[in-house]
């Protein structure tokens, strides 16, 4: 049985997610926090672009995080996936936690990000944070004005290769094997000063995590001190799916007013719903997730007022 109730079940912990238990904690709601421990930037040396912690470790600003969260009495922070998540008989939605106990909450906030795919190379984990990237906006800064490779086949290549023109002059493109580019692209990068290799690659050299060539099977070495990749990236979990949330055609959660999606009483924030990738963006969208959340709240206890409230 369902022991536990709350106001709103917050699957996922990062900026999101916390920044959504925030408001909802300062909005006297019983909040679960559940915390997978499985970061998109489980690499990353920082956190950038994001006002008053620009450079911020990850690890730091998520202890501070729930520093924060700690002087609100109604949040609770469980390290412990959600693995299902349905309708409740009565109302509401009830968690099955991996822990084997379930929660009752009358809201959910979605906000369980992606992961990246790395490209297919050898002991690219290696560089991965270091020297290889996957977001300009993270990292350019920290590397500009250095020779740069970006990384990526047909239209995501084309488009990494152009983003890098903001942070750096010297900017190769190799797609590992067939660009699949239009000849007005090719002609594009040309007049922009942009390589293009196209060679199988063999693997990436460097130490200690910082680049220093590309490697191709023909043989040849391509000196690089950075690689920035255009992979797909994809959810954390299938939650959204199981509870038939719609999704846009590039497989994000469709989203409408205040982050809530097709399905009543369920939200989204942060990654999962495909808007500008920044950490400071995710922190935004949780912010106005449980501004819906705690606006949907307040409608329904102020309508039927013996009915609302988690026990």
């Amino acid at each position: 049985m369902a022991t536990d109730r709350f106001d709103v079940t917050i699957v996922g912990a990062g900026p999101a997610g916390l920044s959504a238990a925030l408001v909802l904690g300062r909005a006297h709601r019983k909040v679960l926090v559940c915390d997978s421990g499985t970061p998109r930037n489980w690499a990353s040396k920082a956190i950038h672009s994001y006002l008053s912690r620009d450079g911020i470790d990850p690890t730091e600003f998520r202890e501070q995080a729930r520093s924060e969260l700690a002087r609100y009495s109604g949040v609770v922070i469980k390290d412990v996936e959600v693995t299902e998540l349905k309708r409740a008989v009565d109302h509401g939605f009830e968690a099955t936690l991996g822990d084997a106990s379930r929660v009752l909450s009358r809201k959910v906030l979605l906000a369980t990000g992606v992961l990246d795919h790395l490209p297919p190379l050898p002991d690219i984990e290696a560089f991965f944070g270091t020297s290889v990237f996957q977001c300009p906006y993270c990292d350019g800064w920290e590397m500009r004005d250095r020779p740069v490779a970006a990384y990526g086949k047909r239209q995501r290549g084309f488009e990494m290769a152009r983003a890098l023109t903001a942070w750096f002059d010297d900017i190769v493109l190799c797609t590992d094997g067939a660009p699949g580019l239009s000849e007005k692209e090719l002609e594009q990068l040309r007049q922009n000063g942009i390589e293009l290799r196209a060679e199988r690659i063999e693997r990436l050299e460097g130490d200690n995590g910082q680049l220093q060539a590309i490697l191709f099977r023909n043989g040849e070495r391509l000196p690089r001190t950075a690689l920035f990749f255009d992979m797909p990236a994809s959810e954390q979990s299938t939650l959204a799916q199981a509870l038939g949330c719609a999704v846009t055609s590039q497989g994000r959660i469709k989203c409408g007013q205040y982050e809530s999606t097709s399905v009543p009483g369920v939200f989204a924030a942060g990654n999962i719903i495909g808007d500008v990738q920044l950490a400071i963006v995710a922190a935004a969208e949780g912010a106005r997730a449980a501004f819906g959340i705690n606006r949907a709240l307040t409608r329904e206890d102020f309508d039927a007022p013996n009915r609302g409230g988690a026990e």
